[in-house]
């Protein structure tokens, strides 16, 4: 009678294990919230249960996910690769990969990865770039070191990482005076390249304002950033308690891209529309959810 009790019990813990929320963490920009706005509201049609937690620094986030704090999160592969890992020298072909094989002891799963990049990028004003001739970053950095009157915006925390300020600058051969730098807020940057504050600056590849504002993307024609791919990144456990869960988020996955987040991302920064609203249509767009 006991072994048959300590089996019930057992089998009822484990039931409840498998039945237990999945734990969905996103970081503190509107692609995130968009991607796990949807995410969450996707796998609760597929009868999955699911909590969030949201705003969470890349490095925080992470740390919540190897504690396992957190069971699952969308990040990027660039991020993983020179922030957690510690690695430069990848070439973007090679990063997905790098990346999957080092989290392996860390217990984590990179599953496929969306065909999106949200990489780093500078930006001009359309019309200004396209009426003097600049395309590239090596464009962008010749006419910064002939007029020292022109400024570039940049957030604070560019300047300190391994792929930042000044490892770029040594990339494109970019020589800037103190004046000609303008650190400000990231979200302030686009604003900032629209009004003429500054001639250039820092900007997500994916964020919705490049193309609300008009902006044009400088092409990274030294290949300086790496791949920011995003992707779903699940807890081991969490997967094989879960059956289903890798193809649903596999599914959505292989639904974004560039074009697609960015106009989801200008739905909520330029027209302000309701993240939670802007998920539920993409995803009865695409036949995901049901509903009018």
């Amino acid at each position: 009678m006991q072994r048959f009790l300590l089996s019930v019990s057992l089998m009822l813990i484990a039931s409840l294990a498998s039945a237990a929320p999945i734990r969905l963490g996103s970081k503190d920009f509107t692609e995130q919230h968009l991607l796990s706005a949807m995410t969450k509201q996707y796998l609760i049609s597929k009868g999955f249960e699911v909590s969030t937690t949201t705003d969470l620094p890349s490095v925080i986030m992470r740390d919540a996910l190897i504690n396992k704090q957190l069971d699952m999160v969308w990040d990027y592969t660039g991020t993983a690769l020179i922030i957690y890992h510690k690695l430069t020298e990848i070439s973007p072909e090679q990063s997905y990969d790098k990346v999957k094989e080092l989290d392996i002891p860390n217990g984590l799963v990179w599953l496929k990865p969306a065909a999106m990049n949200n990489t780093y990028a500078f930006a001009m004003q359309r019309k200004r770039a396209e009426e003097l001739g600049i395309s590239s970053m090596s464009d962008m950095a010749r006419v910064f070191n002939q007029y020292k009157d022109w400024k570039l915006g940049l957030d604070i925390e560019f300047a300190g990482r391994p792929d930042g300020l000044k490892p770029m600058q040594e990339k494109y051969q970019l020589t800037l005076d103190r004046p000609q730098m303008k650190q400000m807020n990231s979200g302030l940057v686009y604003n900032a390249i629209r009004d003429g504050f500054v001639e250039a600056g820092l900007v997500y590849a994916t964020d919705g304002r490049v193309k609300g504002f008009d902006l044009i993307i400088m092409e990274d024609d030294l290949h300086f950033f790496p791949s920011y791919a995003a992707t779903p990144v699940v807890e081991k456990s969490v997967l094989a308690a879960n059956p289903g869960l890798e193809e649903a988020l596999n599914t959505l996955s292989a639904l974004l891209d560039n074009n697609t987040i960015s106009t989801l991302n200008a739905k909520v920064d330029i027209e302000h529309q309701r993240i939670e609203k802007v998920a539920a249509q993409f995803l009865k767009d695409q036949g995901l959810l049901q509903g009018d």
